[in-house]
């Protein structure tokens, strides 16, 4: 069985998030979306709601939700992939400026662990402009964010904003 980890801080998760996870179920046979602590970004929403969020979306999956399992972790991602039997890795990327970093991490992370292989996935042309940093800027300014994330995530934007406007 091929269990794959697509890691991320999915703050919040978007349709472009979907869209690879579709397109990783088409890779490996299990896919553990590893909701990360440990980023560096300051997050407006915490992990467990970000996790909660990202359960909520895969059941859009239908069949395919019951191969993928949703945990939150913290520390190094190739021991956390070890830890739950993984190895590949999936990144997207959605421009040339994602696969520069994309890959030193890519290298870097082979040489901690050999055994764990990075695939990168590119973004569908009618997702590689979405990200979540300007998905929560349009929802701060009061945007329109219904064609970039679930109408549930939609509801948790406006909620989280509406009380700081």
């Amino acid at each position: 069985m091929r269990t794959g980890v697509y890691p991320g801080t999915f703050d919040p998760i978007t349709v472009g998030h979907m869209d690879i996870i579709k397109r990783a179920l088409a890779v490996v046979d299990k896919l553990v979306i590893a909701v990360a602590l440990d980023t560096g970004k300051e997050p407006v929403f915490d992990l467990s709601l970000r996790g909660k969020l990202v359960e909520e979306d895969i059941q859009s999956l239908g069949k395919d939700a019951g191969r993928v399992v949703v945990k939150t972790f913290s520390g190094l991602l190739v021991n956390f992939a070890e830890e739950n039997g993984a190895n590949i890795l999936i990144r997207g990327i959605r421009a040339v400026s994602d696969f520069e970093y994309e890959f030193q991490m890519a290298c870097m992370n082979s040489r901690l662990k050999p055994d764990i292989e990075t695939v990168f996935l590119t973004a569908s042309e009618n997702t590689h402009f979405i990200s979540s940093r300007f998905v929560k800027q349009i929802a701060r300014l009061g945007g329109d964010i219904s064609s970039f994330v679930s109408p549930n995530v939609a509801a948790h934007l406006k909620a989280h904003f509406k009380g700081l406007n």
